[in-house]
């Protein structure tokens, strides 16, 4: 059971506000155009509740959890405030750039804080740490320019269905590509070795 609580408490908020923004002016009898309006709110009501059920069973959320959380509750605010979707637009860009110059800062003074955050779960050596954090802050640079790209070209729904849909495979994929340097660097044992000690 808190297995699939902690699933719910990451995937709920995002699935909100996918539903919202396509059902939302129907359930709630508004204009076809307050779509992202009304999955804004919803979403920001998710976060809340995803964060309250974490904290309630014990657990704290991750410092780039509450990161995104904090950038959601200020940008969703003006965003409803101002009537303007441009905010939450925005929103999922300036939390991979500040992401990644969080990681950049790391690498300049030659520290991982990648390291820092996940040394306990994943032993890796120091050299690893730092390849796999340049990478990961070059990735967070990519999906900045990607959601520029595609908020400013495309639909709004487009922009949701780019958020829902596309952005957890390709951060899937992205960390399935980094398996070579995981294991090259001693955070996965190769089941060969493992059967021939």
């Amino acid at each position: 059971m808190a297995g699939w609580r902690k699933i719910i408490e990451e995937f709920a908020p995002l699935a909100t506000f996918f539903v919202l923004n396509f059902r939302g002016p129907q359930w709630f009898g508004r204009p076809e155009s307050d779509g992202l309006l009304i999955a804004t709110a919803g979403f920001m009501v998710a976060i809340a509740v995803a964060l309250i059920s974490t904290y309630s069973r014990g657990a704290k959320p991750n410092n780039m959890t509450l990161a995104s959380a904090g950038f959601i509750f200020v940008f969703g605010g003006i965003t409803l405030f101002l009537q303007d979707e441009t905010f939450i637009k925005i929103k999922p860009t300036l939390v991979y750039i500040l992401f990644a110059a969080i990681l950049g800062f790391g690498l300049l003074r030659g520290q991982s804080y990648l390291q820092k955050l996940m040394g306990d779960m994943l032993p890796m050596a120091p050299a690893g740490w730092l390849v796999l954090t340049r990478r990961w802050a070059l990735f967070f640079i990519f999906l900045a320019v990607l959601n520029e790209i595609v908020w400013r070209t495309q639909s709004t729904d487009t922009w949701v269905n780019f958020k829902v849909f596309a952005t957890l495979p390709l951060t899937f994929g992205f960390m399935i590509l980094q398996i070579p340097l995981l294991k090259k660097h001693g955070a996965l044992s190769d089941p060969k070795d493992d059967s021939q000690a």
